[in-house]
């Protein structure tokens, strides 16, 4: 299909039987502090949450009765799973979304609420996506695939065009969340062709950017590990059409961490009384970054909230990190003398500053170790003064802010020290989280080696994280990295972590 047919395609993208003009609001806090007016379009406010289901009608609308006569299929684990069932439902034909088991119930439930026939296969995402395709063969159903096909691209493209109908004013940038490349090929495409001066910045997971290092490569690469916090856009591969679209028309791509993500959550919220998933943060949290880069004012910058399928229990690890991501927070351990008074100096350099969390260990008869966690008001200034006046007053101290092994576990365990593990080597894990998992781990860590140091701790996520401590003698080393190596879970070796070394070694 050659591309002079998409923004016609797009225009009649008959998207509206199940999706509604989201509005585009102003972000009036966040434009004070960002100095500049920014924009939310919000796809959040869909029936499913989601932008998906513009894309899912599209393909369904373009297809015969003919062949929808047996049904649809889709793989996913989340959000285009019920913009399928949606779109299917509308047309009264049979929807079979096949979901990883790791899937969060609330998410199975939508789908079937929706008529959805559910099929749980697999832990991931690539293993639901192989069992579809052979579920399609064998049913004779249509495929509907989630981003890399022309006509899911056009309805996904629709949202450019409410843009630019709803813009009070000229557009300097659009800032969009990047999966698969669906979305921002659909809007890039046709924002070019109507204004080819508005920039289309794609933003992804630093842990996840399969489309900045395809099109740094020149072709579509395959990640080795997708980051699992924003699961909404943890693809390892982009499509073909959506690289090839995104070549064309995206003029840069922004990569934010975990930290900020969260923070910008947090943003959206204090400008809407919504929350969106980690995915739905993505464009503002792009925009922030972008901003402070490259000292922009007075621009006029849209972003695309995408959707808002968070899991509740997530909430409380979102929270916790927006403060460290906004610069309002500090993580740092320090070593004070166990003598009268020790622990009244340190806090009077902390001064006004509001302790977030506080955590002491007696190490020995001279020195005690702690983890401490301030409010800062001044952001990245405020945090080096501070470490410096602790420096400049002889406390030997480490900055743990950006040590995601501390915001993950330590500063959960903190103040337990063993004297009696010889050869104690510290690892970080993360396996799909399903009944049964933690045990499932378990035997296959196996019993060679005795486990030291244990930590585990259930972020509402599809996937559990874990941090162990494995005992083992040296002339056993190359045995246990095989080992580890054939598990199949990713895995970062931490025992060259400071936090590991004051507080848990």
């Amino acid at each position: 299909m050659s591309d002079i047919s998409y923004p016609e395609r797009i225009r009649n993208a008959p998207v509206y039987d199940v999706a509604i003009e989201s509005p585009l609001d102003f972000a009036r806090n966040l434009s004070a502090r960002l100095n500049n007016r920014i924009w939310l379009k919000r796809e959040d406010l869909q029936p499913v949450f989601s932008f998906k289901l513009r894309g899912a009608y599209a393909k369904l609308a373009s297809l015969s009765d003919n062949e929808l006569a047996n049904g649809v299929i889709c793989s996913s684990a989340g959000n285009h799973a019920q913009g399928v069932a949606l779109a299917a439902q509308r047309r009264g034909v049979r929807a079979v979304i096949v979901m990883p088991v790791t899937t969060p119930s609330i998410k199975v439930d939508a789908v079937r609420s929706l008529d959805g026939e559910v099929v749980l296969y697999g832990d991931n995402y690539d293993d639901a996506y192989t069992r579809g395709r052979e579920l399609e063969q064998q049913l004779g159903l249509v495929f509907i695939h989630p981003f890399d096909d022309p006509d899911v691209i056009a309805g996904q493209g629709t949202i450019a065009v409410e843009i630019l109908g709803q813009a009070k004013e000229n557009i300097d940038a659009i800032f969009v969340p990047i999966g698969g490349g669906g979305l921002i090929a659909g809007i890039a495409t046709y924002i070019k062709s109507v204004n080819p001066d508005i920039r289309i910045v794609g933003v992804e997971p630093a842990d996840s950017a399969a489309m900045r290092d395809s099109l740094q490569a020149g072709y579509p690469v395959v990640l080795d590990h997708v980051g699992i916090f924003a699961d909404g856009v943890a693809v390892r591969r982009v499509g073909d059409e959506t690289f090839r679209l995104c070549q064309k028309s995206v003029d840069e791509i922004v990569t934010v961490d975990t930290d900020q993500i969260c923070a910008a959550i947090r943003d959206i919220f204090e400008d809407t009384r919504s929350i969106v998933e980690p995915a739905g943060g993505l464009a503002v949290a792009g925009v922030k970054k972008y901003i402070a880069h490259n000292k922009l004012e007075n621009q006029s910058i849209i972003t695309i909230n995408c959707g808002a399928n968070v899991n509740f229990d997530r909430l409380r690890h979102i929270a916790e990190r927006a403060a460290v991501g906004e610069q309002t927070e500090m993580l740092l351990a320090a070593e004070i003398p166990e003598e009268p008074g020790s622990f009244r100096n340190f806090c009077e350099i902390i001064g006004r500053r509001g302790i977030t969390e506080f955590n002491y260990r007696y190490s020995d008869t001279s020195t005690a170790h702690i983890f401490v966690g301030v409010q800062l008001r001044h952001g990245l200034e405020e945090r080096h003064q501070l470490l410096a006046e602790l420096r400049d007053a002889a406390y030997p101290v480490e900055d743990l802010s950006d040590n995601e092994m501390v915001k993950l576990h330590v500063r959960h365990m903190v103040g337990g020290r063993s004297t009696g593990v010889a050869h104690e080597r510290l690892f970080r894990f993360e396996f799909p989280e399903r009944p049964g998992a933690l045990l499932d781990f378990l035997n296959a860590i196996g019993t060679n080696w005795n486990i030291s140091l244990f930590h585990y701790r259930n972020h509402g996520s599809d996937y559990g994280r874990i941090l162990a401590g494995i005992d083992v003698p040296e002339e056993e080393t190359a045995e246990l990295e095989a080992h580890l190596a054939d598990l199949g879970y990713p895995y970062w070796e931490e025992s060259d972590n400071p936090a590991y070394a004051i507080f848990l070694s």
